[in-house]
């Protein structure tokens, strides 16, 4: 037996049909709330006058409140980029310890002098997946208000 799943966004405020989640932060808790245009037309507006006087915070991360970047493992073929880089700083009179992070800065010189161009295999069985568009506010504890931005 076929079937045919549908989901449906309903806007949080009034039942009728959403069409974005918008994320927002206050006092260091996020939330996020599904609205129509209309919905999330209102909420920007009410923000307005706040963000208008308040000041950016954070950096210019466009992230929702509470985003982290996954880690990294350090796979083998990456310690050898490091060591390659550390042997490469250290012949072209960089100053770098034998272990812990290389500097940024380090790390470009020798990627402009050495254009790699080895990419990582792409993983075949995982399908890149779209990633929505999702408004955001943050609120700082300090009650400061961020901009609308599109995440």
């Amino acid at each position: 037996m076929a079937q045919r799943v549908t989901i449906q966004l309903v806007d949080d405020l009034d039942g009728g049909p959403a069409t974005q989640m918008v994320t927002f932060a206050l006092d260091g808790v996020t939330y996020e709330i599904d609205l129509s245009e209309s919905n999330a037309g209102r909420l920007r507006g009410a923000f307005a006058a706040f963000i208008a006087a308040a000041r950016r915070a954070g950096g210019t991360s466009t992230q929702g409140a509470g985003h982290r970047r996954p880690s990294r493992a350090t796979t083998a073929a990456r310690r050898e980029e490091l060591q390659a880089i550390r042997e490469w700083a250290r012949a072209n009179g960089h100053p770098v310890s034998d272990r812990g992070r290389i500097p940024a800065d380090i790390v470009d010189a020798y990627h402009n002098r050495h254009h790699v161009t080895e990419q990582p295999a792409a993983q075949e069985d995982a399908p890149a997946a779209p990633v929505p568009t999702v408004p955001t506010v943050a609120f700082s504890s300090e009650g400061n208000i961020s901009a609308p931005v599109h995440a």
